[in-house]
């Protein structure tokens, strides 16, 4: 049978702008394989405004690290041959590789133009808060450095709807383009009013022709780099009647094996349920609303009701549908979403991403490489390590939970025949040490059993009626399992 599927997330913020990560990324596939990561999400590969851009202020879609454009032929992850060379030695050991689009905006145009705008209110962009005028705005862009090599597409002003700077008037603000057919998308978040403008050069779906280039360059991209799906970046700025488009025409295109998983950045479940049944469950969706009740969680401490975790998560309305993950590059510290879990709950948190049967689980690279910057955080892998194991060799078959007491949870897994001696027992505190009885099955019995983790010295031994009792230190967790034979 197939072993659990896990993506890890290779980059974080303060990744080193030295141009050797993707030589990072194939010198770790061995590793990362072993481990029983199976999958990989990239970062954006496509040519940022800088050499130091993290890719999310996108220059030039069809510049994957192979032009001499905005200052380096290297985007800060590497060359395009060195990407290329990351991807194959993944996919030689059996690693998928998703990789970040980011569809919502341009930056770093090349020339400007003169157009005519209206501001609208910051707080809701529904308010027009100035008559049309003219300004002077950073949307031309022409390419210099790629020329007409995999598309002659140019874009200018008309093909956005909004851009946050007067360049004639040395202005911020958020300006709506004004023109036939212009306006703001209004299948998009309702926040602001309408969220469709989040920064740069706002792209406008409403523009056939822009339509039409995107999904082409979607295409193209799958093509060229022969990867096995996309992580969609800002999702609810932009309209989600394209989104479901460019999944559709990208996977008939790919022979109908391609994933996609989307940023849609609402804690709110039935929002993102709505955004499910609108694509027509198309892309899959990054858990958000478990990560903020991880977070909560992790700072309410023994106040927070353990028995609750799961309520109001996608993973447990729409298991097939949920991307869990504890934290990301967003919600790292100092980030525009930070909501970092705490040290104390990590290990917890990725227990209960990492050893239930429901939900697709990323591991994130910060979380187990640590991260760089000007506040470091150290690496967590130690921690993380025994929950990958367990997760690839322990962790299947049916599941049955001990969610009743606020601050002790647990759950079995029974284990399969297909992988020998699989199964586990997981139990979590969040206050005092504590533990769970739990029923591991008769065909146990007499078996002893070791704590995964190595928080607890102990060896339980399964009694006669499949029973046993689990036990957990303070604000910890302990997985139980059969230990391999030596």
């Amino acid at each position: 049978m197939e072993r659990n599927h896990t993506m890890m997330q290779f980059f974080e913020w303060h990744v080193k702008a030295d141009g050797d990560h993707w030589k990072r990324l194939r010198d770790a596939a061995p590793e990362l394989k072993e481990r029983g990561i199976d999958s990989v999400w990239l970062p954006p590969v496509t040519k940022g405004q800088s050499g130091d851009d993290n890719g999310y202020g996108v220059y030039d879609l069809y510049d994957l690290g192979e032009f001499d454009q905005k200052g380096t032929i290297r985007t800060k992850y590497g060359t395009k041959d060195e990407l290329l060379e990351a991807i194959k030695a993944c996919h030689n050991v059996g690693i998928n590789i998703f990789i970040d689009v980011v569809m919502n905006h341009k930056a770093g145009a090349d020339e400007t133009e003169v157009f005519q705008v209206v501001e609208v209110d910051a707080e809701n962009r529904l308010e027009d808060i100035s008559d049309p005028h003219d300004i002077e705005g950073w949307t031309k862009f022409t390419f210099p450095g790629r020329g007409d090599k995999y598309s002659s597409f140019k874009w200018s002003f008309e093909h956005f709807n909004g851009t946050d700077y007067d360049a004639k008037e040395e202005k911020d603000g958020f300006f709506r383009i004004v023109g036939d057919n212009k306006g703001w998308n209004e299948n998009v978040d309702d926040e602001f009013g309408n969220y469709d403008y989040l920064m740069f050069a706002n792209i406008d779906y409403k523009h056939p022709e822009v339509k039409n280039e995107m999904i082409n360059w979607g295409k193209w991209l799958a093509d060229e780099l022969n990867c096995n799906g996309y992580r969609l970046d800002a999702i609810k700025h932009i309209d989600h009647e394209f989104i479901t488009e460019f999944a559709k025409q990208v996977r008939e295109h790919r022979d109908g094996e391609f994933y996609f998983v989307g940023e849609f950045w609402n804690p709110e479940l039935a929002v993102c349920e709505e955004f499910l049944a609108e694509t027509d469950y198309q892309v899959d969706l990054f858990d958000v609303p478990l990560h903020y009740k991880l977070h909560e969680a992790s700072q309410a401490g023994e106040d927070f009701d353990l028995s609750t975790i799961f309520v109001d998560t996608l993973v447990n309305s729409h298991p097939m549908n949920a991307v869990t993950f504890v934290d990301n590059h967003d919600s790292q510290p100092n980030e525009s979403l930070e909501s970092w879990v705490e040290d104390w709950f990590k290990q917890s948190a990725y227990a209960l991403v990492l050893l239930r049967k429901d939900g697709y689980p990323v591991v994130f690279y910060g979380d187990y490489y640590g991260i760089g910057g000007e506040e470091p955080v150290e690496s967590k892998k130690e921690a993380i390590a025994p929950l990958l194991y367990a997760r690839n060799n322990k962790a299947y078959g049916d599941q049955d939970d001990y969610f009743d007491h606020p601050n002790t949870i647990g759950w079995v897994r029974f284990g399969v025949e297909e992988i020998e001696r699989s199964g586990c027992a997981v139990v979590i505190s969040n206050g005092n040490e504590g533990e769970k009885r739990m029923y591991v099955g008769k065909e146990r019995a007499g078996e002893e059993w070791l704590d995964m983790t190595n928080s607890r010295e102990d060896k339980i031994t399964i009694d006669d009626d499949g029973f046993a009792t689990f036990t957990v230190n303070a604000k910890s967790v302990s997985v139980w399992a059969l230990p391999d034979e030596m």
